[in-house]
């Protein structure tokens, strides 16, 4: 994006065309500039944050240091400028994370009643089950009392009720910019932490979200505390009032009973106009992943960055046309701020989204250096972009779009032919410069990619070469247009119909996508330093040694237990289970976790991420009943593992039929992998419903039971959903039940878990796999009670995360949420 930028407007040659590298006395301004970088990447390491003092100190130390030194700057040395810039950028980032937790919810107020009156500070997003809403909150009470908030909560107001002809009650309508009093239950911002997952804790730290919860509504509340109101409509943040109407607007634009394509391309109009990529089907989605071209349905950095370009032409064509504008500032000045302002205002009025503030500051940065007159070398105004980014957002440095979109524009800086010669005058010249920036561009973020996300799509360099100008230059222009001339959105729908025609066509060639299991990072920096030297304009001689480099991370594969033995990881799914399996050779996943809304499960965002960061390859999913709690992400499951068996204890015309036939789970079936013995304790044989239309009365109670024992004698018992009448059912056919680890039946309920149950088992270890402040109180306190008597250590996923546990080291679990913590996640009372 900085190599377009630095092109675009005409008015100056290329900034990779300066000087190829830096001059030695430069290396003081790049050492600087390192340190920035580097002392950021230090600070985000941090699993707890250090008192607010240590911070200043740092921070006022590198600041004195760096003035104090400002008059001699020709002593100093490239280390001590690196030492300088990392201490004051470490101290910074300590002490704005550290002012940002003096606002987080107070612990004694999670769960309770508050009445606050807020601002909505975001357009309403709509679901099948209410709205999600986010809010500024102005004043809060609880029982009268004033009690401080953060300032910044996300909502969702649920339907519920009853309306007058008994149907569900609907929330009613609410814009951005209302102020509203409601009543509310918030609990601090938690998120599952599993390997490889999305770290929804951190997401929510960069959108300044430190609440989390749901809009109360009954007959009694409303009668003690008044219903929810809407007190005034305001002034307050008038851009996501735009967004909403404009959002709202393409929506309208369908016809009355236009097909599903239809909806689904105006979606992503709505999308490509207003950032709102919650329009876009998860259907929708897939294809664009699957041909590498996501980042164009979204605002990215490219449709910035060319928005840039395009504004900046426009307003220099036009200001070459008045003479007394070209006296009082020159055209390529007046382009280039005007390229660039305008830039900020498309990122702002699409939502303001950490990549559009990443493009921003990259495109400001390079304008400031162009205005100013310098003519650094590239890789100072590459990491001058990077200091100034991380010194907006310090946490983008997590972020995926951070690396892939830096890493391009090095590579681009790099292979840059702008300082051997001009620059192709002809369309077919162009065309051929396009389509080489294009390959190198795919050959050194592929590796990167593979590290990152564990998948790459080999059909998404000719998908990107028809999409990226298709996209910007015919739908995205056509998008934006259509604010001035509603019909033009129904224009850009049609062309993102015909180019989701083709994608979906390149989607289903065979190996359109390829998945690789996550190699570690000493593995996946050498591939993307591999991926980059062969992308450099070197003899090939040297570019072949880029393949070797690429050798470990594209035959890399998850350790496995040795034969005999066995692993568990139980995921972190939220209110549901899921348990993956693995022998030496062999994997199961008993249950898929919970639904969580219309278009998202725990098998579309947890385990099928999670088996591909893997390598993983089911032989068998088996779900222990059919609650939504545990077959929420089956479909998801056995779409990614068509391999896979169904082993189930579900009646035989459940909709997971249509996927895959069900093999009916009965006490008695045994079987063996890699000298690992399974076992089925219950149901018994006449569980079960048989025959189709029939509807088992009590699902709990045929919950599939697995026994799962090691050579070495080491077990593990996973009990499903079973009551205490199944437990005693067990107790009485003398099953095997002894085990050294229990996953806690249903989920810690007191229906579950007596005491005749737990001595008859002994575990060593208890696993509870529940919500964290789920709504039915799991594990009940008088169950981890009877667990703790007995001095079994109980493990708990809101606490552990995803728990890892080997029969070889029966005594010890591994807990993702301890292992990988960081300072903004969120740290529980008894942690």
């Amino acid at each position: 994006m900085l190599a377009q930028q630095s092109r675009g407007d005409g008015a100056g040659t290329a900034l990779a065309a300066s000087v190829p590298l830096p001059a030695r006395r430069d290396w003081p301004l790049s050492a600087a500039l390192v340190g920035a970088v580097l002392g950021v990447a230090l600070q985000l390491q941090q699993a707890q944050l250090w008192p607010w003092p240590v911070y200043a100190v740092l921070f006022a130390a590198g600041l004195f240091a760096a003035l104090g030194g400002q008059r001699t700057r020709a002593r100093w040395h490239a280390a001590g400028l690196l030492f300088v810039a990392a201490a004051l950028l470490y101290g910074l980032c300590g002490l704005r994370a550290t002012a940002f937790l003096a606002d987080a919810l107070d612990a004694q107020l999670e769960g309770q009643d508050l009445q606050l009156t807020g601002v909505i500070a975001a357009m309403p997003q709509s679901r099948e089950t209410g709205l999600r809403l986010r809010l500024a909150v102005e004043s809060a009470r609880r029982d009268g009392v004033p009690v401080r908030l953060p300032p910044l909560i996300d909502l969702s107001w649920y339907a519920s009720g009853l309306g007058d002809e008994g149907q569900t009650q609907a929330p009613p309508t609410v814009h951005a910019g209302e102020r509203w009093r409601l009543t509310v239950r918030l609990k601090a911002p938690h998120g599952g932490r599993n390997p490889h997952g999305f770290d929804y804790e951190l997401w929510l730290w960069e959108q300044g979200v430190q609440a989390t919860g749901y809009v109360r509504t009954s007959p009694r509340l409303d009668a003690r505390h008044g219903p929810p109101e809407r007190l005034a409509a305001t002034w307050q943040y008038p851009v996501e009032q735009l967004r909403e109407k404009v959002r709202d607007a393409i929506l309208r634009q369908l016809a009355p009973g236009a097909d599903s394509a239809a909806q689904r391309a105006m979606g992503v109009v709505a999308a490509l106009v207003t950032g709102d990529q919650r329009a876009i089907e998860r259907a929708d989605w897939d294809v664009f992943r699957a041909t590498g071209v996501a980042h164009l349905m979204a605002i990215s950095g490219l449709h910035i960055t060319l928005f840039a370009w395009l504004a900046a032409a426009v307003i220099g064509q036009a200001w070459r046309r008045s003479p007394h504008l070209c006296l009082a500032l020159p055209a390529p000045t007046a382009a280039l701020v005007g390229g660039v302002l305008l830039a900020g205002a498309y990122a702002l009025f699409s939502g303001w989204g950490v990549p559009a503030q990443r493009t921003v500051c990259m495109l400001a940065t390079v304008a400031l250096l162009r205005l100013s007159g310098r003519r650094w070398p590239w890789p100072q105004v590459w990491l001058l972009a990077c200091a100034v980014v991380l010194l907006a957002d310090p946490w983008a440095l997590l972020q995926a779009g951070f690396w892939l979109s830096f890493v391009a524009v090095a590579v681009l800086f790099a292979s840059d032919t702008g300082a051997a010669g001009a620059r192709p005058a002809s369309v077919f010249g162009r065309f051929l410069a396009l389509l080489r920036e294009q390959w190198v561009v795919t050959v050194a973020l592929t590796p990167l990619t593979l590290l990152l996300f564990g998948q790459v799509s080999l059909v998404g360099l000719l998908a990107n070469l028809l999409a990226i100008p298709w996209t910007t230059l015919v739908v995205t222009p056509l998008a934006l247009l259509g604010v001035l001339g509603a019909p033009l959105w129904q224009a850009a729908a049609w062309c993102v119909e015909w180019l989701t025609l083709l994608l979906q066509w390149l989607a289903g060639w065979p190996w359109a996508q390829i998945a690789l299991p996550l190699a570690p990072l000493w593995a996946g920096m050498a591939a993307v330093a591999g991926g980059v030297l062969l992308a450099l304009r070197l003899p090939w001689g040297w570019r072949a040694l880029g393949l070797p480099l690429l050798l470990p991370a594209l035959w890399w594969q998850a350790p496995r237990p040795p034969p005999g033995q066995f692993e568990l990881l139980a995921a972190d799914v939220g209110q549901g289970q899921a348990v993956l399996v693995r022998t030496a050779g062999h994997a199961l996943l008993y249950d898929a976790g919970p639904r969580y809304h219309q278009d998202s499960d725990a098998g579309e965002r947890v385990l099928v991420p999670l088996l591909r960061a893997l390598g993983e390859r089911l032989d068998l999913l088996l779900l222990s009943h059919r609650d939504s709690d545990h077959t929420g992400g089956a479909a998801a499951v056995l779409a990614a593992q068509p391999q896979a068996r169904l082993l189930a204890s579900i009646e035989a015309d459940h909709a997971l039929q249509a996927l895959r036939p069900i093999e009916h789970c009965v006490a008695g079936q045994a079987w063996q992998w890699d000298g690992v013995r399974f076992e089925v304790l219950h149901p018994p044989p006449a569980g079960p419903a048989a025959s189709a239309g029939a509807r088992p009365p009590k699902t709990n109670a045929l919950s599939c039971v697995l026994r799962i024992t090691a050579a070495a004698g080491a077990s593990a018992l996973l009990v499903g959903d079973i009551e205490r009448a199944q437990e005693q059912a067990l107790l009485a056919a003398g099953a095997p039940l002894a085990a050294n680890l229990l996953l806690v039946p249903h989920h810690g309920s007191k229906t579950s878990s007596s005491e005749a149950f737990i001595d008859a088992v002994r575990p060593q270890l208890a696993l509870v796999q529940a919500g964290y402040r789920n709504r039915f109180g799991h594990p009940a306190p008088e169950v981890a009670a009877r667990y703790e008597e007995r001095g079994i250590a109980l493990v708990q996923s809101p606490h552990c995360g995803a728990a890892r546990w080997a029969s070889d080291a029966p005594q010890a679990v591994h807990c993702e949420r301890q292992t990988a913590r960081r300072y903004w996640h969120h740290r529980l009372p008894t942690d």
